[in-house]
């Protein structure tokens, strides 16, 4: 899918961000705050949060933020070493996905949930590009509560090359190549006192049982 046709049916408000190997557009009022309002309070109450360890340098250190998995009942997902086990679709989440297949004219078949419930949480450099996804897949990012700064570099850098605000209620939409060249953050800052929640839905390739 090209950058053009992920907002084919948007009235105007998308923008492209223009980065070599990369496919990205950001929609900084997706939704209207009010809704964006009610999504967030919904979903922050009703979510079964958890928060996983992961093995890093030989140490069992819990992931920091917390964390849940939606999708179709074959949509499993291994990704940081753990894996992840649909929970179902809540009549929300199933017509924010709708919402979202209309808009891009992409099929998603599960949604990563994470909270940061302040500046403290955080997550580090990484690239979206597990087995599961596919070669090039489109990942859709949606943004709900306090604005953090989201971060790229170059595989292979260390330096930012640039950064965006994700803004309640701003849909980034990541595709083509970008999970190949590219990785991407959110950083911890003192700054932020509130919670933000993100939800990036994904197609799972998943195989037909035998």
């Amino acid at each position: 899918m090209s950058r053009s046709e992920v907002f084919k049916n948007d009235p105007g408000h998308a923008s492209s961000i223009d980065l070599p190997d990369a496919a990205l557009d950001y929609h900084p009022g997706w939704v209207d705050s009010e809704t964006a309002d009610a999504w967030l309070q919904e979903l922050i109450s009703a979510t079964p949060w958890s928060q996983p360890e992961i093995r890093i340098y030989g140490r069992q250190v819990a992931v920091p933020r917390m964390v849940a998995w939606y999708g179709d009942a074959d949509a499993g997902y291994r990704y940081s070493g753990l894996r992840h086990e649909p929970l179902a679709w809540t009549p929300l989440l199933h017509d924010i996905r709708q919402r979202l297949q209309k808009k891009t004219g992409q099929r998603f078949n599960g949604v990563l949930l994470n909270l940061y419930r302040d500046g403290g949480d955080a997550m580090g450099w990484h690239s979206d590009d597990e087995v599961e996804l596919g070669r090039n897949p489109v990942v859709a990012s949606l943004s709900l509560g306090a604005e953090r700064r989201f971060d790229l570099r170059r595989k292979g850098s260390g330096r930012i090359q640039h950064s965006l605000v994700l803004a309640h209620g701003s849909l980034l939409v990541m595709g083509g190549a970008t999970q190949h060249h590219w990785q991407h953050q959110i950083a911890r800052t003192s700054k932020v006192l509130q919670p933000r929640l993100n939800l990036t839905f994904r197609l799972i390739e998943t195989r037909p049982s035998k």
